[in-house]
């Protein structure tokens, strides 16, 4: 019997490339005899981690199709040689699955697969469907996304099964509530200059209650001595700024009340570990889809929503005050996170996988 191979394509970011690692070693675990192979595009971060994970790993010449002027027209240039790669990596490998992760480098790839017949999976990550899987929709066999309201735009073949993120997400000690309160905030692995202004802005603001503050600050590389240097200029010396918190799980375990962007991956992070937030989507994000994202949070009654207008120092510490004079609001807005909280969402997308898998063998 030969040995069975799967394509994980897409990425582009880490919104998409997490969701496709955890999936890929859960498949890996369930089976270990599968081969999975990695597509993605040529970007410098995709290269960096496939090759510290030593994974099978290939690139297609792809960028955003979206955007205008000579970007746009660059894109579409593109397209050619990633489906003619795309034809000879299926040929060459014959996979018994392509699975979608979104992303730009996921769209020749599952469309010259579903065109050869090969059965195809999508994922969708984000409230809103990202631009590659809507084109993909038609294409796909089976769509799974992480929300319940996206079911809608994918018809009968989609599942809600969730968005996996790394386990340990899901087994995080319940934080017991004190009388100071802990702050996490981060802008994603690069860091984010309008919330590291927007926290700097804030710190005067605060230094009354500094001493039931306790605030980790993932600040990014750019930002890291200018933030430090603010925090000890106003006196939080027991404030923890970093460049990069890792592992993150251990950092989400000591907030009780997290201030981040609303990217998919933190979403799913937040919705796993049942914490808080004040979200702050990203206004320049594609389509808006961080709003979106956001939204799904706050109707379940787990997460505040704040939009880049809208946000001024004033109403920052309003609302950092308020949860600390309200801690079993806390309490209240994890429990309701605890109600959308999809669980096995790694395992049971790879035994939907699997399943398509065998479902293509009994065809035969």
């Amino acid at each position: 019997m030969s040995r069975k191979t799967v394509f994980i394509s897409g990425g582009g970011t880490g919104g998409h490339l997490y969701p496709a690692l955890v999936f890929g070693q859960t498949l890996k675990r369930l089976r270990p005899d599968l081969h999975v192979f990695y597509i993605g595009s040529n970007r410098v971060v995709e290269k960096k981690i496939m090759a510290e994970q030593g994974l099978a790993f290939s690139t297609l010449p792809v960028e955003g199709l979206k955007g205008r002027g000579w970007k746009k027209i660059y894109g579409f240039s593109l397209l050619p040689l990633a489906f003619i790669k795309s034809f000879f990596l299926l040929l060459k490998y014959r996979p018994s699955l392509v699975v979608g992760v979104g992303g730009f480098s996921s769209g020749p790839m599952v469309l010259t697969a579903s065109l050869l017949g090969r059965p195809t999976l999508i994922m969708e990550q984000n409230a809103l469907p990202g631009f590659t899987n809507r084109k993909l929709k038609r294409w796909a066999d089976r769509v799974v996304v992480a929300f319940e309201s996206s079911l809608t735009y994918f018809g009968e073949k989609a599942v809600a099964l969730g968005n996996p993120v790394r386990e340990e997400f899901y087994h995080l000690p319940e934080k017991k509530r004190e009388d100071r309160l802990t702050i996490l905030l981060f802008g994603g692995s690069q860091g984010s200059k309008f919330l590291n202004e927007k926290m700097m802005a804030s710190l005067p603001l605060l230094a009354g209650i500094k001493d039931r503050l306790q605030i980790y600050h993932q600040t990014g590389e750019k930002d890291y001595e200018r933030v430090a240097s603010v925090y000890r200029a106003q006196g939080f010396e027991e404030a923890v700024v970093e460049k990069y918190f890792s592992p993150m799980p251990d950092y989400l375990a000591l907030a009780d009340l997290v201030l981040c962007r609303a990217g998919a991956t933190t979403c799913a992070e937040l919705i796993a570990a049942n914490k808080p937030a004040i979200l702050i989507p990203f206004a320049q994000a594609a389509d808006n889809h961080q709003e979106y994202n956001a939204r799904e949070l706050e109707k379940a009654g787990g997460a505040v929503v704040i939009l880049e207008r809208d946000l001024t120092p004033e109403i920052l510490v309003r609302k950092i005050k308020h949860f600390l004079d309200n801690q079993e609001e806390l309490n209240l807005m994890a429990d309701n996170l605890k109600k959308i909280k999809k669980e096995n969402v790694a395992d049971n997308i790879a035994r939907l996988a699997l399943q398509m898998i065998a479902e293509k063998e009994r065809r035969k």
